[in-house]
């Protein structure tokens, strides 16, 4: 029983930690605007995104948006076809995936100025060996089951048991 509370433990304390992310205000105290010069550029390059992580553009929404474009849109300063627009004032976006995430201010010329963001999300680097070629039989005998709880394979199953949880818990 012991072992089952340990396990329960270390999933749900790994899981936390995989979920959380920072939060970045775009521009830090000048937020998202074309007065100041700021070089947005330079903002991200002093960063470093991982999945999780959530940035805010806060702006006067009566002079400003904020368009996530496609890299070439980015590159010409084009917000005709913008992935996603948005247009409050003070918009958080979750970064969800690896890559390059572009953002413009599609008012006209304000791109042109500056007023453009790179978001890159590396790929952290695994600890895992490479899989492409097969790894050799262990030389000794694998320890006991005790040795090394099998719930920490777990882990990624706690958000869908959770949700079963409280499915079960709301209809019961």
């Amino acid at each position: 029983m012991a072992a089952e509370g340990v396990c329960l433990i270390v999933v749900v304390l790994g899981w936390f930690g995989v979920s959380k992310g920072e939060v970045y205000k775009v521009g830090d105290s000048a937020g998202w605007t074309t007065i100041g010069n700021i070089d947005y550029k330079l903002w991200s390059a002093t960063k470093t995104f991982q999945l999780g992580d959530v940035i805010v553009f806060e702006y006067n929404p009566q002079f400003h948006n904020v368009m996530q474009v496609v890299h070439s849109e980015y590159k010409a300063c084009n917000a005709s076809s913008p992935i996603s627009t948005h247009t409050t004032g003070n918009d958080s976006i979750a970064i969800n995936t690896h890559g390059h995430h572009f953002f413009v201010c599609g008012v006209p010329g304000h791109c042109q100025s500056g007023q453009k963001l790179d978001i890159n999300v590396l790929r952290s680097p695994s600890p895992t060996p490479s899989f492409s070629a097969p790894l050799p039989p262990p030389a000794v005998p694998s320890p006991s089951p005790s040795a090394a709880p099998p719930c920490l394979q777990l882990r990624r199953l706690l958000p869908n048991f959770l949700l079963f949880y409280l499915l079960i818990t709301l209809f019961a």
